[in-house]
């Protein structure tokens, strides 16, 4: 009997040594899931925001595969994330988690506006860019220091903004989705590619010509090929472009092949081998070379693009609406006053609390009227 009280004592005295173990592991990990949350990445991307649960009932409703969107958010074109990240939530009941990308003096405005009931509910990253990340990488033009947009350059580093994921969509400020983004995130990608973007010669944009930008539907369009680097790149200059303000990314692909550091080399040449006819964009040439026939394609109904390109009409309302994303890139933003189909955007447009968005968009109203 003795020896019996002696076996259970050792038992209770075990069983107390397991759970001790266990709790002091469990308070291990979460110090440390704490700390990759709250810890600057090397890139300077400071995490701020995370909504890391919508309500019960929501979450019932909604699938529990994550979705990882990131889009860029500028003070100046800040409407224009509020209405694509809505469209997008409205239009889904998949997990989307958004990886808003903005600079440090945006984000008390954005998490203002993220309050607003339409949006209370979504999940969302807020992530605070560093500019100084850029130094040395990017030649700025000194007769237009204005034209340099830090946040045009946050697709580089996908795998930054969500580490853990193995795959993520990037979207533009200018967009407007129609559609269940589940069906753009499951695009398929090509063994060995990185992404899948749209390109420029399909059967919706075909040989468009944009005033002042040239060619914009071919590497030509985009690339100085009087530059003795671009013609040893031995890329054809017909080549189809493609558009890379939409596209799906292989994240665990980007990382083996080193992507961002590629990007990062061409970037840093931008000034002197990109073509002078572009209306200020630097961003779109690094992509073309790093991923020269190296891509995968997404439907073209998800990057219906040049929306922005005239104040016309480019498109019948009947194709509008069976669009599943819309794409106003060009000088013409549907905040504005003469961009096509701008009530279309309207409808997931949300008003901005703070009353700021509204001033800038009467101000542009005023300088297009001039």
């Amino acid at each position: 009997m003795t020896l019996r009280k002696v076996n259970i004592s050792i038992l209770i005295v075990a069983v107390v040594i397991f759970l001790l173990v266990i709790h002091h592991n469990f308070l291990s990990l979460s110090e440390f899931l704490r700390r990759e949350l709250s810890d600057p990445s090397p890139l300077g991307l400071q995490p701020i925001d995370f909504i890391p649960a919508a309500p019960q009932r929501l979450a019932d409703e909604r699938n529990d595969k994550e979705i990882s969107v990131v889009i860029a958010a500028s003070d100046e074109r800040l409407g224009g994330a509020i209405a694509a990240m809505n469209s997008i939530y409205q239009n889904t009941r998949a997990n989307v988690v958004f990886h808003i990308v903005t600079l440090n003096d945006t984000v008390d405005h954005l998490r203002t506006w993220l309050r607003s009931p339409p949006l209370k509910n979504m999940r969302y990253r807020i992530l605070d860019f560093d500019p100084r990340v850029l130094e040395g990488k990017v030649q700025v033009d000194p007769q237009k220091p204005d034209n340099f947009k830090p946040l045009t350059f946050a697709r580089f580093y996908l795998p930054s903004f969500v580490p853990h994921a193995e795959k993520a969509i990037y979207v533009d400020d200018d967009v407007i989705v129609q559609d269940d983004i589940v069906e753009l995130y499951n695009t398929p990608l090509k063994p060995g590619h990185a992404a899948a973007f749209s390109d420029d010669c399909d059967s919706t944009s075909s040989k468009v010509a944009v005033r002042g930008a040239g060619n914009q539907y071919n590497y030509i369009g985009f690339l100085d090929y009087k530059k003795e680097t671009i013609r040893k790149l031995a890329m054809k200059a017909n080549t189809c472009s493609f558009n890379p303000g939409v596209f799906v990314a292989n994240l665990t692909e980007w990382k083996l092949q080193n992507i961002t550091k590629q990007l990062e080399k061409w970037m840093a040449l931008n000034v002197e081998l990109y073509s002078k006819t572009l209306a200020g964009s630097i961003t779109t040439p690094p992509l073309l070379i790093v991923f020269y026939k190296q891509h995968s394609s997404i439907d073209p109904m998800w990057n219906v693009r040049h929306l922005g390109s005239s104040a016309g009409k480019r498109y019948s309302s009947q194709f509008v609406e069976a669009a599943k994303l819309l794409h106003w890139n060009g000088h013409f933003k549907p905040w504005g006053r003469t961009a096509s189909y701008a009530e279309v955007w309207e409808k997931w447009y949300v008003p901005d609390p703070a009353g700021k968005f509204n001033l800038i968009r009467r101000h542009s109203e005023a300088y297009e009227a001039k």
